[in-house]
């Protein structure tokens, strides 16, 4: 978890998770796309975007490898 590879690895999965949160909310608003609430958009992004990192530390500390994966199939480098 103190390595730079690690932080990498969570920081991609945390911003995909964001980016997948934010389209999450503006397709739920399906009838009328640009009248979404933008800071609402903001916050089930953001609100992705720590879910995913505690996810990534918490299963590094699970994990007998170093990594943000909980089944250690993915080789940091």
């Amino acid at each position: 978890m103190f390595t730079r590879a690690f932080w990498s690895a969570a920081l991609e999965r945390a911003i995909k998770t964001a980016a997948q949160s934010a389209v999450l909310v503006i397709g739920a608003d399906q009838f009328d796309a640009l009248a979404v609430s933008w800071p609402e958009v903001g916050g089930f992004a953001l609100g992705g975007f720590v879910l995913s990192v505690l996810t990534s530390v918490g299963s590094d500390a699970i994990s007998s490898k170093d990594g943000p994966s909980l089944t250690n199939s993915e080789h940091l480098g």
